[in-house]
């Protein structure tokens, strides 16, 4: 198949220049904030709050968001989205000027961000099936797969350049000017998708009651084995192999590295990611998909034990960046599963039930790492965190020979026969 097939439809070139700024402002966003948090606080717990400010409401508002996903124009509504992520950075980046610091209490500053980061769990819920569901009606069928992995990797790229760069603006510009950067990210996201015409809305049941879809959104999640198996994987392993979240107290008080080394540790898992994406348009993952996914998280968790346990710089360096090689594979995986198997009309809810799953479990993740950070300590933390992930692997492995031997060679050629 030609790795460049997505490629070739201008639109979704378009789309995927939108996709990259918001992810880029995203991943930056949230780096900044936990410098912030962190440098104010010293409080590795206060540093998970920030991942749970923001998956409470990603959670509690996700199967809501993939019926109202199915029910509207997915452009005007990704628009929407964007909006409410610029009100919320232009709020950041309000609250980071020196002289509001300057005025107010760190609690006052504290708790102002993370209430602008619930905002974004809210916005976040919306965003993800939008994106899902969009990616569905710019490309044709048959092409799914490719689409699927040229939009994982430019999500990957701007997960690289969003981290690494928020490092080093803030060792150059500082904290609020960084924030102004992350701002206009978002209002160029806004412009450059207003390039893209509106939609056709595939869902022949408008106007549904809300409990009925949703009912049949989950009950479809949980009678094919093969989604629910990768995001139940992909969500355990995210949850406990959430070593991210405790970067700042590595580069801080660990490796002591400063703001730089932070960008770089950061950028790290990103980069292995990317690289390994770009490699996959060319060797696709689809053959004997279940084991690659299985063998894939496995190494995840060998690498963030080996993380945990490195006082050295570089030593940190490369198994974060391994990790986030392995953990490519694992999203191009999950990410053609779930395009291959999923009904066009029903996007925004299977796309919402895996922001709970998967997208959501970061955040979670964040905060159970800081929690077992505040009782283990951070070393310990981390190493128990990859423990856990090689015991899922395993259990997957054992008690669901099923998806041990999933293969989705069968489903790409009925795609590619389709049109």
């Amino acid at each position: 198949m030609d790795p460049y097939a997505a490629l070739r439809y201008k639109e979704f070139n378009t789309f995927l220049l939108v996709r990259f700024a918001m992810v880029f402002a995203w991943s930056m966003q949230f780096i900044v904030i936990e410098w912030q948090v962190y440098s104010l606080t010293k409080d590795p717990l206060l540093l998970g709050i920030i991942g749970l400010m923001e998956v409470i409401p990603a959670v509690s508002m996700a199967l809501f968001a993939g019926h109202i996903v199915d029910q509207k124009e997915k452009r005007n509504l990704l628009i929407k989205c964007i909006l409410g992520f610029s009100v919320i950075s232009f709020g950041l980046f309000v609250i980071s000027m020196p002289s509001v610091i300057a005025q107010t209490t760190t609690k006052t500053i504290l708790y102002t961000t993370y209430f602008l980061v619930f905002l974004g769990g809210l916005a976040r819920a919306f965003l993800g099936p939008t994106i899902f569901s969009l990616i569905a009606l710019i490309v044709p069928k048959k092409i799914y797969p490719n689409a699927a992995t040229w939009s994982s990797t430019t999500w990957q790229m701007a997960s690289v350049l969003g981290p690494a760069l928020a490092g080093f603006f803030i060792s150059w510009i500082g904290v609020h000017w960084s924030m102004c950067v992350i701002f206009g990210f978002s209002l160029f996201a806004l412009i450059v998708l207003l390039k893209i015409p509106k939609k056709p809305i595939l869902n022949p049941k408008i106007g549904e009651p809300v409990f009925k879809s949703l009912k049949e959104g989950l009950t479809f999640v949980f009678k094919t084995k093969a989604v629910l198996g990768a995001l139940t994987l992909d969500m355990i392993a995210v949850l406990f192999g959430g070593a991210v979240a405790l970067l700042p107290v590595f580069a801080q008080d660990i490796l002591q590295v400063g703001s730089e080394g932070f960008g770089v540790l950061r950028a790290a898992p990103a980069v292995g990611a990317a690289l390994m994406m770009l490699m996959s348009t060319r060797f696709p993952l689809h053959k004997f998909a279940g084991k690659k996914l299985l063998l894939a998280v496995f190494a995840f968790g060998i690498c963030i034990i080996v993380f945990g346990l490195s006082t050295y710089f570089w030593v940190s360096v490369a198994a974060l960046f391994f990790s986030g090689a392995v953990d490519g594979v694992s999203m191009i995986i999950r990410q053609t599963i779930l395009q291959l198997k999923t009904p066009d009309h029903m996007r925004g809810r299977v796309a919402s039930v895996n922001s709970m799953f998967v997208g959501s479990s970061n955040e979670l993740g964040a905060f159970e790492s800081g929690l077992t950070a505040k009782l283990m300590g951070t070393v310990t933390a981390v190493v128990f965190g990859g423990t856990m992930t090689l015991i899922t692997v395993g259990a997957t492995a054992i008690f669901s020979p099923s998806f041990r031997k999933l293969d989705l060679s069968k489903d790409v050629e009925e795609h590619q026969k389709e049109e």
